[in-house]
């Protein structure tokens, strides 16, 4: 490429030897040097343009930035990225932040605020106390919902033979649940799943202490069917709590849910 262009472009020539130092000083590509010719901006300038288009066709994490910039105000976007002196990736997440805030980003105030950095310092911070407030909107919708579930199946808890087999009440209990008995009921979104009613999680209890994890047991509403039971760090509980569980418990539970369909 460049010497076809030096065969028949004296100017060309000439430019290469007014730059032949800066040339020198770093590897540029190709198509570099022939930009920065024709274009009359400096290869420094030229060569970060094209190193940050093939970061970002490169970067699967980016696509939200080649979507908003496209063809050639991708160019203007990477100059702006130089004068503010920012990269990609923070102004990813300012992108984030304001997409989340529902901002205009067609808008040049927020498409190419004057200061990033301060313009994105705030957004940064509105975005987490908005996503913060929207938490615990959604957290206190699913405490909600869990309890109005623990609620509902009340009635398939159980207390008899020394055992007492009692519904989880809150994620709070699943969270200590899983705590104290080293396992993942407390995690892996079982307590998403309570409150939407695709499981239901009951506490095996010693009827003489009643508030010391022993067992957790998953309840299936649907096949009505105990999906798991395990002891502390997931063990297999004893065959007496097994023959409880399955032979006492199931069949009472079973039994009271088809009632409850019933009616």
């Amino acid at each position: 490429m460049i010497l076809k262009r030096i065969a028949k472009d004296k100017k060309f020539c000439k430019w290469l030897i007014q730059n032949q130092n800066e040339i020198g000083l770093r590897y540029h590509y190709a198509t570099t040097i022939l930009q920065a010719y024709t274009s009359g901006k400096s290869l420094e300038q030229t060569q970060a343009i094209n190193e940050c288009k093939k970061k970002l066709a490169k970067d699967s994490g980016l696509r939200p930035i080649r979507e908003l910039f496209r063809g050639k105000e991708l160019e203007r976007f990477f100059l702006y990225l130089e004068e503010q002196n920012a990269n990609p990736r923070s102004y990813l997440d300012y992108l984030n932040a304001c997409n989340y805030l529902g901002l205009d980003m067609k808008l040049p105030k927020n498409r190419y605020p004057h200061n990033f950095k301060r313009r994105h310092d705030i957004r940064i911070d509105e975005y987490h106390s908005a996503k913060a407030l929207a938490d615990e909107k959604e957290r206190a919708a699913l405490y909600a919902q869990f309890a109005a579930v623990a609620e509902k199946y009340m009635a398939l808890q159980k207390l008899k033979g020394g055992y007492a087999v009692i519904i989880a009440a809150s994620p709070t209990e699943l969270m200590r649940e899983g705590d104290l008995l080293k396992h993942c009921v407390g995690k892996m979104n079982y307590s998403g799943k309570m409150a939407r009613e695709e499981t239901l999680i009951f506490f095996v209890r010693s009827a003489l202490t009643p508030d010391e994890p022993f067992v957790t047991v998953e309840y299936s509403p649907k096949s009505r069917q105990v999906l798991q039971c395990y002891g502390h760090g997931n063990s297999k509980p004893d065959d007496t709590v097994l023959h409880y569980v399955h032979k006492v418990w199931q069949p009472h539970a079973n039994r009271t849910l088809k009632k409850l369909t019933a009616a």
